[in-house]
């Protein structure tokens, strides 16, 4: 809780934020706002997009081929990780897309010199590409919900989200960004990446390190097992009511003198709380609610333990506690909570509670 910046609630920049965590989910923009301001003691709003703007944070295709928010100094190591499948050289891919291996440095220049003026939309970056006869064909592929394509050009950093326009995403180079550091080796982005999870997320397993580096679209298990086994003495082995984990040892200590927390916090869907260790985790999703949290509900956690949901209705904050989570919290934990998320929101909240 205390490495998330959740007990107690952290004093990071945006920024800090990102990359205490990694990375934070960014499908929408409000729950990513959110995700960022429930870690931060003082907050505003905007202040993610603000962040964005400035190119103190970037939006980009990342794990498992959603977008998310990383910071310009860290995101190209995760990128690297996602390139390393290097999907556009499938077969199918080739067949789909009317496109050779060798097509690529090509149709990657093109994109960039179509940015190079500044942000543009799909429909824009589309009708630049598309205009070069060797790539006429590809109109389909910049067409509304068919991203898939602009997948690669974002893992290889031709290219992240820009600011929206009217309401619509567009794109913009990244290689502009002052802050932008580039894309490490894979193996030098291998050892970060693993070295900064087990930083936010330990104790953790192998298969944690698997399933937020290698799951879907990644480096492959046998890189990511030679990077964890690369640390050697670096992770220290520790027992948890009878289960092995890993930790660096550096923080060991720090781990052995945190006490138990029993904060309550209001969380969004898709929260990187349970999204880093994955919602299979039990320690963190009852496995009963798996499927529910899966989905995107709102969370509430108690002591890191996802124990209910929560929803907005009116003005009040209704909270859905988990049978299986035991007796609810004292109502002046949930209220002193409540009254932080309407601080976050500027409007006024009442707690309500009731049981699932």
């Amino acid at each position: 809780m205390r490495r998330q910046l959740l007990d107690p609630v952290g004093t990071e920049s945006v920024a800090g934020v990102v990359r205490r965590l990694g990375a934070i989910p960014a499908q929408l923009d409000a729950a990513a706002e959110l995700a960022v301001r429930v870690r931060r003691q003082r907050s505003r709003p905007g202040e993610v997009a603000r962040a964005l703007a400035d190119g103190r944070v970037i939006k980009t295709f990342a794990f498992r081929g959603a977008t998310h928010l990383v910071t310009p100094e860290e995101g190209g190591a995760y990128l690297a990780l996602r390139a390393a499948s290097r999907m556009w050289e499938l077969p199918s891919w080739q067949r789909y897309y009317g496109l050779t291996p060798a097509d690529w440095p090509r149709l990657r220049e093109a994109v960039r010199e179509a940015l190079a003026d500044g942000p543009l939309t799909r429909d824009e970056l589309g009708a630049a590409v598309t205009a070069r006869p060797k790539f006429g064909h590809l109109g389909f592929a910049f067409a509304d919900g068919a991203g898939t394509l602009l997948k690669p050009l974002a893992w290889q950093a031709d290219m992240s989200f820009g600011p929206p326009r009217d309401g619509r995403a567009t794109f913009q180079r990244l290689d502009t960004n002052p802050r932008w550091a580039g894309l490490p080796d894979l193996d030098e982005a291998g050892m970060r990446a693993v070295e900064a999870y087990f930083r936010a997320y330990g104790p953790a397993t192998p298969d944690h390190v698997h399933y937020w580096l290698g799951n879907g679209l990644g480096a492959g298990r046998r890189r990511i097992q030679s990077w964890i086994a690369a640390f050697g003495d670096r992770l220290a082995l520790v027992h948890i009511e009878g289960e092995s984990a890993y930790i660096l040892r550096e923080d060991l200590e720090d781990l052995a003198a945190t006490p138990a927390s029993a904060a309550v916090r209001l969380l969004p869907g898709y929260d990187q709380w349970v999204l880093g260790p994955g919602t299979a985790d039990a320690h963190v999703v009852p496995p009963a609610r798996r499927t529910l949290v899966s989905r995107g509900a709102n969370i509430v956690i108690v002591g890191g333990v996802v124990s209910g949901t929560w929803s907005l209705s009116g003005g009040q904050v209704v909270a859905a506690w988990f049978a299986e989570a035991g007796p609810p919290p004292a109502r002046e934990a949930l209220a002193d909570e409540v009254a932080r998320l309407a601080t976050i929101l500027g409007r006024p909240l009442q707690p309500t509670a009731r049981m699932t």
